[in-house]
């Protein structure tokens, strides 16, 4: 080795026993890989004019070294935050809802600068609560939030300040916005008519709360089929799909004791099917021969139970994935609206 060599890495070595006794700064890596302090920056923020084996590099020194962005510097000089925010709102119906979305957002992150931050919403507060700070305090560059109303006051804020987001649902606002949605019509048209299909006599569908724009699609799809065959129906209003699976059994162990009783019912979700197969049981009713059943499946549990049921699958961890990608672009390069919405079907 030459004495020129020796020398560049002997500062090398020193450089990297520094920077793992204080933080590594881009200065750091820029003497442990040799390269400008700007061609190490441009490197991270992965610019196409940076030769993909550089970049690599880079990424890999600052790998080794434990090296992140400075946030509040970051924020100072390029008015980002690199931070994306997901509202979420607890509600037990649908099993694996938070993990599913999640893990599709990261998918869609991966290799980006950006960070996904979770943002909780309770009940007891206004929808509009946790935008108003994200915005206020500016902690994210992008919201991603879900249970969409027809009227949401959180899309009409965002439209009006021009701020970065996408939502899970629709609405029925005038003004176009981006969206990612399952097809809950064709969900609860598809599902009344396999129960009719099947012999069902009576179809009983249970609601998300009305206030919900999925609720509205759900309940059109059930009454399409309804009306399509002219037979009778039920949907219970002392319980929704928020209700607890206790409430949810209680109501429908009461519905299978009438003389004119459903025999066939839908359900958004898991847990609402879960709660009638055990109101069915419990009035010692054979499923998928006395009590027929059509559920909304977003993980692997309808997989064991026996006998099967029959579901409709909603993948939320493509959901999640296209959120973030649709969001990311909006972003990056704000393209018409009708390119920022996705209805994904059946």
């Amino acid at each position: 080795m030459s004495d020129d060599r020796r020398k560049k890495h002997a500062v090398r070595e020193g450089t990297a026993a520094q920077a793992s006794e204080t933080k590594p700064t881009l200065k750091t890596l820029a003497e442990l890989t040799g390269l400008a302090v700007t061609t190490v920056s441009r490197a991270l923020a992965d610019a196409p004019q940076i030769a993909l084996e550089t970049r690599l590099r880079v990424r890999r020194a600052a790998d080794e070294i434990g090296y992140h962005p400075d946030r509040a510097a970051q924020r100072l000089r390029t008015g980002r935050t690199n931070v994306i925010s997901l509202v979420l709102d607890p509600h037990e119906e649908i099993l694996g809802y938070a993990t599913s979305m999640i893990n599709g957002l990261t998918e869609a992150l991966r290799g980006t600068p950006y960070h996904l931050v979770i943002t909780p919403h309770f009940s007891d507060t206004p929808q509009i609560e946790p935008v108003r700070y994200i915005m206020r305090n500016r902690l994210a560059d992008g919201i991603i939030f879900t249970r969409t109303e027809p009227s949401d006051e959180r899309v009409r804020l965002l439209l009006e300040k021009d701020f970065p987001f996408i939502c899970h649902g629709r609405t029925e606002l005038a003004t176009p916005h981006p969206y990612v949605d399952f097809d809950n019509y064709a969900f609860a048209y598809q599902a009344a008519r396999k129960l009719i299909a099947s012999g069902a006599r009576k179809l009983c569908i249970v609601l998300p709360p009305d206030r919900f724009t999925f609720a509205h699609h759900m309940r059109h799809g059930f009454m399409t089929a309804i009306r399509e065959e002219g037979i009778p129906f039920d949907i219970p209003t002392e319980v929704t799909l928020d209700s607890k699976s206790d409430a949810i059994r209680e109501v429908i162990y009461r519905r299978l004791q009438q003389p004119d009783r459903p025999d066939g019912f839908i359900c958004g979700g898991e847990v609402s099917a879960m709660a009638v197969m055990a109101a069915a049981s419990d009035r010692g009713l054979e499923l998928c021969r006395d009590v027929m059943l059509v559920a909304k499946q977003t993980s692997g549990l309808f997989d064991q139970i026996r006998p099967r049921v029959e579901t409709i699958y909603e993948d939320l961890a493509e959901a999640g994935a296209t959120m973030g990608r649709l969001l990311l672009r909006r972003i990056a390069e704000r393209p018409p609206v009708s390119e920022l919405q996705a209805l994904h079907s059946i």
